[in-house]
Formats: C-alpha cells, sequence, structure tokens
C-alpha cells in the first residue's frame, strides 16, 4: 500500500489551503484557551507570516527555528515557514541558554520565533550565533534591541499570494531523535513523510474525521504531537486544542471539563499521573473516542489502570523521528496489552538479529522498518547516518519480538539492554514488575558496572514512601516475579527523574549517579 503523492508537494498547502478550497476555512482549527482560530484565519496569518519571512531575506531551504510554546503563534509560524519553502526547526521553549546556542549554532538558522516569557534566554543565546538574522517575539514586547515585535511585524504584512514550490523530497521540518543520550542530532524530513504517515496511520488507521477534537500531552515541539495534534488534525478539517502551561494530570482533566476532546494524545508518564490522582474517580472522559500512548513504552500494568480508571481505549505505539510518526500500533477494537500491536499499512518491519537476517517470531532482534516516511539523513553526521539508513531500511536502536499472531513486543533500547552474568536482561521487564508494586510511582532501571567492572541492574524509583525496608522490599519483589538475576542490585530513591530534551527518563545522567 503506497501513498500517490505529487512531484510538486508543500505540506503547507495540502495541510491549509486544501482546507479552504473545501469550503472549510469557517470551521475552527484552534482552541487555546478563549482564542478560537479558523482555518481561514490561521491560513491569512501563515500567508502573512511567509510575506514576513521574505521581506527579512529569508530564502527556501534556510531555517526558521521555532521555539514557542502551545499558543496560535506555533502553528501560524509553522505553515508561515512552509509556505515560503524554507525549513522548519522546532526546539522546547524552555530551554536554558546554552542549549539555545547549541541549536542556533547546529541548525544554523536565519529567524527565530520565540515567546515573550522565554525570549530573555533566545535573545542571549543569540549573541554568540553567526547566523541568526532576527529573533521574533510573540506576545510582548522585545526584550533587548537584538529582538523584533513577531505580532507587528505579522499585523503590518500583506498575504503571499502563492506557496513556494517545493519538492516533495525537500526538507520540510527538523525532527530530534529521541535519544536518551547525547546532544540531540537533527532528522530532516522531507515534505513526503508527513502527507505520507498522516494518511496511512491518521486516516486509515485511526480514522481522524473532521468532527475530531485533539488533545495533546506532549507539546507541538515534539513530532508525535506536531503529527497527532496538528497535522492529522488539519489534514481532514477537525479541531486542534492547544495550552502553553505545564502540562499536568490537573491542567489535563481541566482542558478535557472544558473542551470535550474526542481523541488524547498522551505518554506513559502522564498516564501514570492521571490514574494515581486522587480525584481520577471523579473525571468524566466519556467524550474520547480513545487515547494514544507513545514516546516509552506502555507497562501492561498502568494499561489496565487506566482502563479500570477511565475506561477509554489506550494504544500503545512505536514511531520514530527517523520514519517521523507511529509504524506500530494497537487499533481501535483490537488492543493486545503490553505489546506495541501490529505494523501500519504501508510499512514493512522485521525483526533482525546483528547480521540482519530474520529471527524466528518470539526472539527478540532488532528493529528494521521501511515506508515512504524515511527520513533523509542526520544533519552533519554521515557515519550514523550510513549507520541507520541502509537503503530503502532504517535500522532502529529499538529491540523487539514479534508474535505469531503479527503484534510487536518492546524489549528496550539496544543502548539499555543488559548483559548480566551472560543473560540478556531487558530493563523494561523488570521495570514493568517493579510498577506493579503499590509502593512505585515511577522506576528506570540502568546498567552500571560495578568495582569489577561488572554491569548490574540498578533502579532508581519515585516511591508513594519510603521507609527504611522498601528497597529490600522491592528487591524481594522482583525475585519473587521473575529470575532472580533480574533482580536489581541497588535502589536508588530519588524525587523525580531527569530528563532530556524531549521529557524522555535521562538514563545517561542515572548511569552516571542520577
Amino acid at each position: 500500500m503506497r501513498v500517490s503523492l505529487p512531484e510538486s508537494l508543500n505540506i503547507a498547502d495540502r495541510f491549509l489551503s486544501e482546507r479552504l478550497r473545501e469550503g472549510r476555512g469557517d470551521r475552527v482549527a484552534l482552541i487555546a484557551g478563549d482564542r478560537r482560530l479558523t482555518y481561514a484565519e490561521v491560513h491569512s496569518a501563515a500567508r502573512r507570516f511567509a510575506q514576513v519571512l521574505a521581506e527579512l531575506g529569508v530564502d527556501p531551504e534556510q531555517r526558521v527555528l521555532i521555539g514557542l510554546p502551545d499558543v496560535p503563534e506555533f502553528p501560524i509560524a509553522l505553515f508561515g515557514t512552509l509556505f515560503n519553502g524554507s525549513a522548519v526547526v522546532m526546539v522546547n521553549s524552555q530551554l536554558k541558554a546554552d542549549e539555545i546556542a547549541y541549536f542556533y549554532q547546529y541548525t544554523r538558522a536565519k529567524v527565530a520565533v520565540v515567546h515573550a516569557d522565554q525570549s530573555e534566554a533566545f535573545t542571549q543565546a543569540a549573541a554568540g550565533a553567526r547566523d541568526l538574522r532576527h529573533v521574533l517575539v510573540v506576545g510582548g514586547a522585545p526584550s533587548s534591541g537584538a529582538a523584533r515585535s513577531f505580532d507587528q511585524l505579522l499585523a503590518a504584512a500583506t498575504e503571499r499570494a502563492e506557496s513556494y514550490p517545493t519538492h516533495r523530497d525537500d526538507a520540510a521540518i527538523w525532527l530530534f531523535s529521541g535519544g536518551t543520550t547525547g546532544r540531540p542530532k537533527a532528522v530532516l524530513q522531507s515534505h513526503a513523510s508527513f502527507a505520507n504517515t498522516t494518511e496511512l496511520y491518521a486516516k486509515r488507521v485511526l480514522g481522524y474525521s473532521e468532527g475530531d477534537v485533539t488533545l495533546s500531552v506532549p507539546k507541538l515541539y515534539f513530532g508525535y504531537a506536531t503529527g497527532a495534534n496538528l497535522l492529522f488534525s488539519f489534514s481532514v478539517g477537525a479541531t486542534s486544542i492547544l495550552f502553553p502551561e505545564r502540562c499536568t494530570a490537573d491542567v489535563l482533566f481541566e482542558q478535557i471539563r472544558r473542551h470535550r476532546p474526542t481523541i488524547l494524545i498522551n505518554v506513559p508518564t502522564m498516564v501514570s499521573h492521571m490514574v494515581g490522582h486522587p480525584a481520577a474517580g471523579e473525571q468524566d472522559l466519556s467524550c474520547l473516542r480513545f487515547s494514544t500512548s507513545a514516546g516509552e513504552a506502555l507497562p501492561v500494568e498502568l494499561y489496565q489502570r487506566w482502563k479500570a480508571a477511565f475506561g477509554v481505549e489506550l494504544l500503545d505505539g512505536l514511531g520514530t523521528a527517523e520514519m517521523w510518526h507511529v509504524f506500530l500500533t494497537n487499533r481501535p477494537g483490537d488492543v493486545v496489552p503490553g505489546s506495541l500491536g501490529k505494523v501500519v499499512p504501508g510499512f514493512d518491519v522485521r525483526v533482525r538479529d546483528d547480521e540482519g537476517r530474520d529471527v524466528p517470531d518470539g526472539e527478540v532482534g532488532w528493529l528494521w522498518v521501511r515506508g515512504d516516511s524515511r527520513a533523509i539523513a542526520y544533519w552533519q553526521n554521515m557515519e550514523k547516518t550510513q549507520a541507520a539508513f541502509r537503503g530503502e531500511w532504517y535500522v532502529s536502536g529499538d529491540m523487539v519480538a514479534r508474535d505469531p499472531q503479527g503484534n510487536f513486543v518492546y524489549s528496550g533500547r539496544g543502548d539499555d539492554m543488559l548483559k548480566v552474568g551472560g543473560k540478556w536482561l531487558a530493563p523494561s521487564e523488570v521495570e514493568n514488575c517493579l510498577l506493579s508494586h503499590p509502593s512505585v510511582k515511577e522506576v528506570a532501571v540502568v546498567g552500571v558496572s560495578d568495582e569489577s567492572g561488572l554491569v548490574k541492574p540498578h533502579a532508581y524509583v519515585t516511591a508513594t514512601s519510603v521507609s527504611a525496608t522498601l528497597a529490600d522490599e522491592l528487591r524481594a519483589w522482583v525475585r519473587d516475579k521473575l529470575e532472580p538475576y533480574k533482580a536489581p542490585r541497588e535502589v536508588v530513591f530519588v524525587d523525580s527523574m531527569p530528563r532530556t530534551h524531549l521529557g524522555k527518563i535521562d538514563r545517561g545522567k542515572l548511569r552516571q549517579g542520577g
């Protein structure tokens, strides 16, 4: 199953302008607090921002960095950049100045679009950015002479008449891979990738439609949300809910109560917070058709608690920046708890050994995937590009197994898998076991070398309460339920887990002692 796409393809035109040609311009595209923007209003603003970029001297293929929270100006800047033929670079709006400086230097962005609340760090970092010409500030007066007002420039601009005729294989959005160690590396994704997965996954598997209202836990800069809470919705004329504040269970419950979404884009950490909330039993989530889960593996125990608490189907899946979005997923009416579900039609997924040979069902191996959403390359990293992209295949660092029914089970990242006493240990298996203990809120299992240089599993745990005997109790809990060698040698209690720029647990920091 392949999606037929024209050679000349600009996804701003496909996801936004087409809605106006279909007569859907008056439909509500965005809800943000009390703000409601129609497709026509988003389209007009994006066209004007494209003209702003052109007048600022930003050319097609050059990069525009978006460091905004989830406010309507985010999609306006994103689509405007694409209308101009330029490439979007999305980063976390809460980054520190030294992290921002890295992204400026690495991406060579010509313009940065940031919010007034975070503009100080972005303008401070701009001082040493050789290629950056302008910092445009949304929602307030610029904090320094190096910045300009996004709002004023947009209000004064005329609408760009046409979208730039990009090629389907041109870079549209730079994503950052979700690895748990090292500096983020950019994955260059084409216009074709975004159109392809939207057709195959959003429309044909999840059944996005015009009547849907979407709400997302991860923010728009995360490719999972860029798709599920923006591009997927815009592809069918649906409505996306945005909110700029940090996502908590309380904030999420209020958004659901107020706006009654039909699709919730979720992650396991927030699933845990929601089911563990003191008022979970009082929440009405009946508006939801389903919730998706991705970003990290969803433990069976957590899935079951969610279903018991809310009665809403939770669809776990796996996607990567290198393939843009989800290509393995459970489906409405076809959920196998503890699995990633089946392959999205249009993709091919194999489980292979170190030599690239297919392994039998039930055996753990490396995940290989191919399909028309494969990225172009890693920016400035030919070694990683050649290792990961082998012809039409992307060779993931994830390890999985497939059952005879075609469902895939996640075992962990290859660099997270542990060899303990000559036997393989999947951290996710131990984590799932520990999560079934009533005192455990969140856990990460990593390998730490002992004084002899041998790798041993250590568990970092956030707990409801910590007693003097809890560590011994947790080790005994694992020994009782799994093979003894899988029990953590050390249990370390932490108030919170260190996180990467994408919000995942930073296992590299944990290996270094937290």
